[in-house]
Formats: structure tokens, sequence, C-alpha cells
């Protein structure tokens, strides 16, 4: 589980800011842009947000050496 949390840490701090920078386009290249001043800060919170469960997710894969083999044909092949 602590593995997990380190690896999860690391991944939030990639996650989130792409996640940011695909909000911060949104909101700027849209009719959002009026509203902009308003709409930033509630789009860094809910990156944060979302970026945590997401990193959740994606640590254990990040533990498994062989993941894809492992879950395309159901056996596991060592080497």
């Amino acid at each position: 589980m602590w593995t997990r949390t380190q690896i999860a840490s690391m991944v939030f701090m990639m996650v989130q800011p792409i996640l940011f920078g695909i909000g911060m386009v949104l909101i700027l290249t849209t009719s959002l842009d009026q509203n902009a001043l308003e709409l930033i800060p509630w789009m860094i919170a809910v990156t944060f947000v979302v970026s945590a469960p997401l990193a959740w997710l994606l640590a254990p894969r990040l533990q498994m050496r062989h993941w894809r083999r492992r879950h395309t044909n159901g056996d596991f092949i060592s080497g």
C-alpha cells in the first residue's frame, strides 16, 4: 500500500498539470473566456480532485512489469 501511495503521488504530479492545461485551453479558446477569472480557480480545484483518483488507478499498472501480457491472454509468462 505504501508503494502504491508513493507511485500515485508521483503520477499525480504529472497528471494534474496535463488536466490543468486541457482545462485552460478549453476555457480560453471557447466562449467561456469572458468568465475566465471566475472559472480558472474552479478549474484548478476540479483538476486537483480528478487527478487524485486517476493517479490512484494508474499506480498499480506501473508496478506490474508485464501488465499487458497478464491482462490480455489470461496467463503470465515470466522472462
